[in-house]
């Protein structure tokens, strides 16, 4: 998809609904982001919307009209019930390849004249004020379940295409741009998923429609990518509130898998790596 300089929008309309496994794990290890049309079916969808309407918002620092609702797993059994969804659990587990660690879920709503989210990173290496440390995560994947139609004028997605694999200065995670000559944006429909990579620069456009745009976005880690330093550990009451099915994603938000003291030559060495084949792009299943 070649960007012109003098084109004033830039729309990533391809047929999502037929990529491969191998092509959904090109577009997020590669572009930083995917689609996955249809992922929620209509009754789910509206018992979702449903459950939703009845949270209790509050305006963003920057605008009234985005609002949002933290931690919705905590005010809804069906809302809580998301975090194990099969479809979603079975994606990222084989994009993984490891255990799947629940990070943070939020809901929100873009209300008529929302101005739009700074082009922006949710990855910062070192954490920030507002991700805190679970920042610092070398990968996380964010699911945003979409509650409504994304449509040129009702608060898009928008996207600068691996702007996560770029080492310049202009990548540096902790800018924020309000807009970018390549920027793409991405309409879908409701009941769509996408697939976020944290270290992509993405944000929405305004809404300048009569109508809101909601979602749910759920955050998830492989095991051994921890952050940085220790993050609160989950309370008691909130692992007493989660279904029996989400309880397997609720491991300590600290779990780090990884060796410091490994030497150059480990004992036991194997020499085939599937998950990182060259070739992982061409898989059908």
């Amino acid at each position: 998809m070649q960007a012109k300089k003098d084109s004033p929008i830039q729309i990533d309309n391809r047929e999502w609904g037929v990529l491969t496994q191998g092509d959904r794990i090109r577009m997020i290890e590669e572009e930083g982001y995917l689609i996955i049309p249809d992922w929620i079916n209509s009754d789910h969808l509206k018992a979702l919307k449903q459950e939703c309407e009845k949270l209790e918002t509050v305006g963003r620092d920057y605008s009234e009209k985005q609002r949002g609702c933290n931690n919705p797993h905590l005010k809804s059994r069906q809302l809580a019930d998301l975090i194990a969804y099969a479809p979603t659990i079975n994606f990222l587990e084989k994009l993984f390849g490891d255990q799947l660690v629940f990070l943070h879920y939020t809901y929100d709503r873009s209300d008529p004249g929302t101005p739009g989210i700074s082009l922006h990173t949710d990855g910062q290496p070192y954490g920030s004020k507002i991700f805190g440390y679970e920042g610092s995560c070398p990968i996380t994947v964010r699911v945003l379940y979409y509650l409504d139609d994304l449509t040129l004028d009702v608060s898009p997605f928008r996207v600068i295409p691996r702007s996560h694999l770029c080492m310049h200065s202009d990548a540096n995670p902790y800018k924020r741009y309000d807009r970018h000559p390549e920027e793409v944006i991405v309409p879908c429909t409701a009941g769509s998923a996408l697939f976020l990579n944290h270290k992509v620069f993405h944000g929405t456009l305004p809404n300048k429609g009569t109508r809101s745009r909601s979602m749910l976005a759920v955050a998830y880690r492989p095991s051994w990518s921890g952050p940085i330093v220790n993050v609160p550990s989950r309370n008691s009451s909130e692992l007493d509130q989660m279904p029996k099915n989400v309880l397997p994603y609720m491991a300590d938000p600290n779990i780090r898998l990884y060796d410091f003291d490994t030497n150059n030559k480990p004992q036991g060495m194997i020499s085939e790596a599937p998950g990182m084949n060259p070739s992982r792009w061409q898989r059908k299943t």
